[in-house]
């Protein structure tokens, strides 16, 4: 039997509970923080116990996905788990590449297995005949390395990320849209970092809207 919650610990778990699956999404420790009038570094000891006392179990490098356990003791994780969303990616004309973990994102975990997996919000039209669109997410699996043909996140001159289709060459990487109105891009084999292969898009009501003339 699992240790119970106090107060403040319960209030942090319902609350989780609530805004996952009202929204899909979990909040961001900023976001927790504010809504729960505690301080940012109360939310995250407080998560820690939660996974002591087996409320929670988090996941990866950095602890950003999480799997709930129900009151019924069945672990939410073995249908649902939180991958965490790295700021915005372009599908399109790359953008910097920042750090920033925006908020995360319930998948389903039969369909998304594996450990570290983060997820990144499309903005751009460039990939659209591949099934991505503008404002979609694109769950990821790390990977430094990439077949040919597969789409993945590349990281070019350090700096800026972008969703392409991946092609090597003799001497070359190409990195190619899927959408006619935008041009492949080749690269040496030095500007250009693999971060991870796509497996799977969630489309957002962003994403269903029709396009702007």
């Amino acid at each position: 039997m699992r240790p119970r919650l106090t107060e403040k610990q319960q209030r942090l778990f319902d609350y989780l509970k609530q805004e996952t699956k009202g929204t899909g999404m979990a909040p961001s420790l900023r976001r927790a923080a504010a809504e729960l009038d505690i301080s940012h570094a109360a939310v995250a000891q407080t998560l820690k116990t939660l996974e002591e006392k087996q409320y929670i179990r988090r996941q990866g490098r950095y602890s950003r996905t999480i799997h709930i356990f129900d009151d019924t003791r069945n672990m939410e994780g073995d249908r649902q788990k939180l991958i965490p969303i790295i700021g915005r990616i372009t599908a399109g004309l790359p953008i910097y590449a920042h750090q920033e973990w925006e908020s995360n994102i319930l998948v389903d975990a039969a369909l998304y297995p594996g450990r570290d997996l983060f997820a990144l919000k499309i903005q751009g039209h460039s990939m659209k005949n591949a099934g991505i669109l503008d404002q979609d997410i694109a769950i990821c699996r790390p990977r430094q390395y990439a077949h040919n043909r597969e789409i993945v996140v590349a990281l070019i001159h350090n700096e800026e990320a972008t969703v392409k289709r991946f092609f090597l060459h003799s001497h070359s990487i190409e990195l190619r849209p899927e959408n006619p109105d935008f041009t492949p891009q080749v690269y040496e084999f030095d500007e250009v970092l693999i971060q991870g292969k796509v497996i799977g898009i969630i489309r957002t009501p962003q994403s269903m809207d029709p396009l702007e003339s």
